[in-house]
C-alpha cells in the first residue's frame, strides 16, 4: 500500500508513462488499483521490483518528483548491493534557480564522496560521466560554505594537436575555446550576472595551466581538466602547487589523448607514482555513469567495445 502523502500521478508518471517503464524493464507483473500496488511473478522478481517502488516512494517523500530519467536509474540501480537509489539521487550539492546539482549514480556518489573526504581527487571515466561538473559543483558548494576563499579552473591548452599560438586573434581569443566548457558549468551553478564578479574579484579564476607555474595556490579549491593532455612533467609541477586549506580535483578521459607521439600522459603515469599515498584518492567513472543523453552512454560503450576488439590487431600491425 503507498502511503496516502504520496501522490499516485507522481509515482506512476503522467498517463502512467513511469508505469510502462517498470512493466517494460522489469519480469515481474505490476498492477495498480488505486493506492494498492501487487507484484506477481519469480519470488527474487518481485523482491527486486517492490524495492524499486519503495526506492521511488523515498524520493517522493524527500520533496523530489520523479522524471523517466530517474526511473530509469533507480531501476539499473537495482541489482547493485551497495547502491541506496533514493539516497543517491537526493544527495544535493548546489541548487541554483530551482535546479539541484546531484550525483546520479553509485560511482558519482563515490566520487563526490571523496572529495568531500581527500585533499586531492582524482576524476577518471568517459565523456558525460560529470567528472568536471560535479567537481564544479563542489567548488561552488565549498566557496557558498566559505571553505575556500577562491576557486581556480585550469586546463592544459592542448585540443586535438592545435597549439595556441597557431589560432587566430588575441591571447583571450587562444584561451577562450580550450575554457569555455568550465564557464559552461559555472553559469549552471551560480547566478549569470554574479559571474563576471567573481572573475573581475579573482573569486573565481580560470587559466591555461601553464599560468600555474611558480604559484603556490591557499585556501583555494583548484580543478584541472582535462588532465590526459598534461605530460608527467607537467601533472608534478601542478600537484605540487597545493597549499594550505586547499583542495584539487584532477579530471579527464586517458582514452582521449591528445599529446605528441612519444609524450607519457601525465595522468597515466600518476597513479603509479602516487597510489597508496594518504589523503589521494582516484576514483573511476565508466561509460554507465553517463548523465547526457543516452545516447551518449552507447555510444561510449560501443567505443570501448571496438577498441578492446581491435587492440590486438593495431598493436601486431605496429
Amino acid at each position: 500500500m503507498v502511503p496516502s502523502s504520496i501522490d499516485m500521478v507522481s509515482l506512476l508518471g503522467p498517463s502512467d508513462a513511469f508505469l510502462r517503464i517498470l512493466e517494460d524493464q522489469l519480469a515481474a507483473d505490476i498492477h495498480v488499483r488505486g493506492a494498492r500496488v501487487t507484484i506477481s511473478g519469480a519470488a527474487d522478481q518481485v523482491a527486486k521490483a517492490a524495492e524499486i517502488v519503495t526506492e521511488l516512494v523515498t524520493i517522493l517523500r524527500t520533496g523530489q518528483g520523479l522524471t523517466s530519467e530517474t526511473v530509469e536509474r533507480v531501476i539499473g540501480m537495482a541489482d547493485d548491493p551497495h547502491a541506496a537509489a533514493a539516497e543517491i539521487l537526493t544527495q544535493n550539492i548546489v541548487s541554483s534557480r530551482g535546479r539541484a546539482v546531484r550525483p546520479k549514480t553509485l560511482n558519482q556518489k563515490r566520487y563526490v564522496d571523496a572529495i568531500d573526504r581527500h585533499t586531492v581527487v582524482f576524476g577518471i571515466g568517459p565523456a558525460g560521466t560529470g567528472k568536471t561538473y560535479l567537481a564544479m559543483a563542489k567548488a561552488v558548494q565549498a566557496l557558498q560554505n566559505k571553505e575556500v576563499s577562491r576557486i581556480i579552473l585550469t586546463r592544459p591548452a592542448i585540443e586535438a594537436g592545435e597549439r595556441l599560438g597557431f589560432l587566430p586573434g588575441t591571447l583571450n581569443d587562444k584561451i577562450d575555446p580550450y575554457l569555455r566548457p568550465l564557464y559552461d558549468a559555472l553559469h549552471d551553478m551560480v547566478e549569470p550576472d554574479s559571474v563576471p564578479k567573481l572573475l573581475t574579484s579573482g573569486t573565481v579564476e580560470v587559466a591555461p595551466l601553464a599560468y600555474m607555474r611558480g604559484r603556490t595556490l591557499n585556501d583555494a579549491f583548484i580543478i584541472l581538466d582535462e588532465a590526459q593532455n598534461t605530460s608527467m612533467e607537467q601533472m608534478k609541477m601542478f600537484l605540487t602547487r597545493l597549499g594550505f586549506g586547499s583542495k584539487i580535483v584532477v579530471t579527464g578521459d586517458i582514452t582521449q589523448i591528445d599529446l605528441p607521439g612519444g609524450t607519457r600522459s601525465g595522468l597515466r603515469g600518476v597513479q603509479d607514482v602516487l597510489d597508496g599515498v594518504d589523503d589521494i584518492a582516484f576514483c573511476t567513472l565508466t561509460s554507465r555513469d553517463v548523465v547526457r543523453h543516452k545516447l551518449v552512454g552507447r555510444i561510449v560503450a560501443a567505443y570501448d567495445q571496438f577498441e578492446s576488439l581491435n587492440q590486438p590487431r593495431e598493436q601486431h600491425r605496429r
